[in-house]
């Protein structure tokens, strides 16, 4: 049985990872080895005030969903738009199956399951019309 679909949760601690289809899921949690703390700007100094993204955690999500066939890319700030450019950058055969990026918090895995089902039905919907 192929789980076809993959939805990914991410912020820049940890990645969510579910790879799922109508009938079954499977779940996985990607941490970031990195120890960066959050980065304040102090008034006067040079640069944007934030630490650089972890390569190595960005490629470790990368490859855990370089399987699939649709991904879902959620989170509640950058580091989704991080990923994306990442696997734009050093993985475009992954980068061909992203077929959206969106804004939402923290939900349970279970509530970021049913999200992505609900979003890949809206997908499929499109594509018949």
């Amino acid at each position: 049985m192929s789980l076809s679909h993959v939805v990914v949760w991410i912020d820049h601690h940890e990645a969510h990872v579910i790879q799922f289809n109508a009938e079954a899921s499977a779940s996985e949690i990607i941490k970031t080895k990195s120890n960066h703390k959050h980065v304040h700007q102090k008034s006067g100094t040079l640069g944007a005030g934030h630490a650089n993204a972890d390569q190595n955690y960005l490629h470790d999500v990368a490859l855990a969903v370089s399987g699939a066939g649709e991904i879902l890319i959620v989170g509640p700030g950058s580091a989704k738009l991080e990923l994306l450019k990442h696997v734009n950058k050093h993985d475009p055969k992954v980068s061909e199956k992203i077929i959206g990026v969106e804004t939402i918090d923290h939900p349970s895995d279970g509530q970021l399951l049913a999200y992505a089902k609900k979003y890949f039905i809206r997908v499929d919907n499109l594509r018949t019309l």
